[in-house]
């Protein structure tokens, strides 16, 4: 007779800690306001960086507005430099006016090329029981400079809202870990550069350098351009997903799951179609953690008229649709790194 009821118990207790563990997590994703994005973004997207393009003043200008935003928070630095540890993962890459190459260390610069220096960025928020186990949740910082017209691309959706996205949801784990509800699994916050020439910077980090073994890695959801509506959509609720089924089902169960409890928005996969000749799920970061077999989430809500232009300014930012994709990503992102189990990779 003591089995079943002990038995019954667990299950019983199973059952509170899933509940509590959703409701703390809608506390938490509350937290990220459109006024804190809105902050973010008109630091990140101001003509004081200049369009963020890789190599040059201006990203570096905001690499380190990002890294003291990291240590406000209070997340660890874990790139080794020696003599201590940096928030900052250098790079370098060869540059002949717009075009750049990744370089290896000891790679030679090919002729008429200069070499130069870049950083990712990364912010390491330790798990509790799992914390050996990895969700990496990225973005990239950087973007196109000024065109040959002296017009500065200041890039508020490409990829300004990625990047102020990632600070709101370190900002809602921070908290929840402060007030004792911290996530079981580690999250990395991965802040990369050179994106717009060639995913430079994800490259680096998941080829030659990857901070946490990619082996540990469970998955990389990744944040490129959210803020803003395309012409195939009536309404502003919406999102592309792309690459949620293509290696974990249960990543993609789990991104159903949570929208249809906490946001409610039309999924589409459109772009996640292997046929679609944009071909989007190549494009940003998250496809070299893909290639690696490990499970991805591309959150996108398409390409508008200002992408790659002056016009993609803080002012066309949807700031209330913006922020229900911000809290989607940290819904998914809290429901992985609290699971009993890691997610499974299809075989």
């Amino acid at each position: 007779m003591k089995t079943p009821f002990v038995l019954i118990f667990l299950s019983s207790l199973l059952s509170i800690n899933e509940a509590t563990s959703q409701n703390k997590s809608k506390i938490y994703a509350e937290t990220i306001t459109t006024s804190d994005l809105r902050k973010h973004l008109e630091i990140i997207a101001s003509d004081d960086m200049e369009g963020r393009e890789t190599t040059t003043k201006g990203q570096y200008k905001a690499a380190n507005y990002l890294a003291g935003q990291f240590e406000k928070l209070g997340l660890e630095r874990i790139v080794d430099l020696g003599e201590y540890k940096s928030y900052f993962q250098w790079f370098d890459v060869a540059v002949q006016g717009k075009l750049q190459k990744l370089l290896a260390a000891d790679s030679e610069v090919p002729p008429n090329f200069e070499r130069r220096s870049t950083m990712n960025i990364l912010g390491l928020l330790p798990g509790k029981s799992k914390k050996e186990e990895v969700i990496v949740i990225s973005a990239h910082y950087d973007h196109i400079g000024i065109d040959s017209n002296g017009e500065i691309n200041n890039g508020a959706d490409d990829d300004g809202s990625g990047t102020a996205a990632i600070l709101e949801i370190a900002e809602a784990f921070t908290k929840a870990k402060n007030e004792g509800y911290g996530p079981e699994r580690s999250i990395l916050f991965l802040l990369v550069a050179g994106e717009e020439k060639g995913l430079l910077g994800s490259k680096y980090y998941a080829d030659f350098a990857p901070a946490i073994p990619l082996a540990n890695t469970v998955c990389n959801l990744n944040i490129d351009m959210i803020g803003r509506k395309d012409q195939h959509h009536e309404t502003d609720e919406y999102v592309y997903l792309i690459g949620a089924d293509k290696l974990s089902s249960d990543l993609d169960k789990i991104s159903k799951k949570v929208n249809k409890k906490y946001i409610k928005y039309k999924l589409d996969y459109t772009y996640n179609d292997e046929k679609d000749p944009n071909r989007f799920y190549y494009r940003s970061d998250h496809y070299n953690f893909a290639k690696n077999n490990i499970p991805v989430i591309f959150f996108f809500t398409g390409v508008h008229e200002d992408y790659h232009k002056p016009g993609d300014d803080i002012e066309k930012i949807i700031f209330p649709k913006y922020s229900y994709i911000t809290r989607l990503v940290f819904h998914t992102a809290w429901e992985v790194a609290n699971r009993a189990e890691r997610l499974q990779v299809n075989r």
